[in-house]
């Protein structure tokens, strides 16, 4: 697979009306789609397991968006009460009001997008999905939580991927469950030996190499079947 030169910008989104969010967008010199990144609660666009995934995104040729989904002042109210970490709702609305500012940046608007997700904000990811069903051709969940998107799964109709630990028993019933709800393409992927944050020697290498192949295949596919010159809504 050919390397790719990496542009990277620090950004600041409005992610809905008043609120603005920091963010890190790479951009490799040749784009093939864009993947935005939904990390968990007590996380952020900083986290090493999520910039590395990241990585390996961009040298396959796809753009990243790391970005905080609460403001400074959400991430310290959330230190000391712990009220938004599922808060999926939020979370999601935040994801959507970063998909349309993706949709504007130029020479990224007409790629294909998908999200990725760990811990809770597979959740969000999914919800997001669900609503803008025509926007996002791609979900991945990592360790994630896609039960937590509830009665929206059946509405998401981008191809899925859940990524679990095979050691991270309780989360792999409940994805287990999310899978059943699901109504479009879809796969289970248990990675042996991982725990629920991959930190298991190889483990994270095998999940990003599955996040990364499913991204190329589905985002390559909207690509082929999008009309020339249609951007997403």
């Amino acid at each position: 697979m050919a390397e790719h030169r990496i542009s990277e910008h620090a950004v600041r989104l409005e992610a809905e009306p008043g609120v603005e969010l920091d963010g890190t967008l790479s951009v490799p010199e040749r784009v093939s789609g864009v993947v935005l990144f939904a990390h968990g609660s007590g996380s952020s666009r900083f986290s090493p397991r999520n910039q590395y995934v990241a990585r390996v995104m961009q040298r396959a040729g796809l753009a990243t968006l790391l970005m905080d989904l609460l403001t400074p002042g959400e991430e310290e109210a959330e230190r000391l009460t712990r009220h938004l970490r599922f808060d999926i709702e939020l979370l999601a609305g935040r994801l959507v009001g970063a998909t349309r500012w993706l949709a504007q940046v130029p020479g990224l608007g007409g790629q294909p997008l998908g999200l990725i997700g760990s811990s809770t904000g597979a959740g969000a990811a999914l919800v997001a999905a669900g609503r803008m069903p025509e926007a996002i051709q791609a979900v991945v969940s990592r360790g994630g939580r896609p039960d937590l998107a509830g009665a929206v799964l059946p509405a998401v109709r981008a191809p899925t991927l859940l990524i679990v630990g095979g050691d991270d028993t309780q989360v792999i019933a409940l994805n287990q469950e999310a899978l059943e709800a699901l109504r479009t393409h879809k796969r289970l992927e248990i990675v042996p030996g991982a725990t629920h944050l991959f930190e298991e020697p190889g483990t994270l290498e095998q999940a990003a190499r599955l996040a990364r192949d499913w991204f190329l295949q589905h985002l390559a596919t909207a690509a082929r079947e999008r009309p020339f010159g249609e951007a997403p809504p």
